[in-house]
């Protein structure tokens, strides 16, 4: 057998193998809002929380204007499955999105949200937020 042909054939069981483990989907959590009064170089950082407030996926845009728009992408796997041939368990999601101003690597403000509550789950992947929120730059 060609070397070539050996490439294929494992390139090829690479990929199923790969497709056969992202049993899965990631949804993306998406923030939308704008800033009252921004300082130059300000951040928004966007943090999902889940159960008990453990800690989870974060994403940090730095503001070019007044407004932003951040998604965040999250692997809805809650568990592993304990037999190979068992689906994995896809129910994980966040409960709270906290969304911060940071300003000179300071807090300048910061909101929770419910994902509940203050998002619209527009599609089998996405969550949007119902209102964009607003910041305050505290100088």
């Amino acid at each position: 057998m060609s070397s070539r042909k050996l490439f294929v054939q494992l390139f090829t069981l690479s990929i199923g193998a790969a497709l056969v483990h992202a049993q899965c989907p990631v949804n993306t959590v998406m923030v939308r809002g704008r800033v009252e009064n921004p300082q130059q170089n300000s951040k928004v950082q966007v943090q999902l929380l889940y159960a008990k407030q453990q800690p989870g996926e974060t994403a940090v845009a730095t503001l070019q204007d007044a407004s932003f728009r951040i998604p965040v992408e999250f692997l809805t796997q809650s568990s592993k499955p304990l037999f190979a041939n068992l689906h994995a368990k896809c129910d994980r999601k966040p409960k709270t999105v906290v969304v911060t101003l940071l300003s000179r690597d300071q807090q300048s403000d910061e909101v929770s949200l419910d994902l509940v509550k203050d998002f619209d789950h527009m599609d089998a992947s996405a969550y949007t937020l119902r209102q964009e929120i607003v910041l305050r730059s505290q100088h």
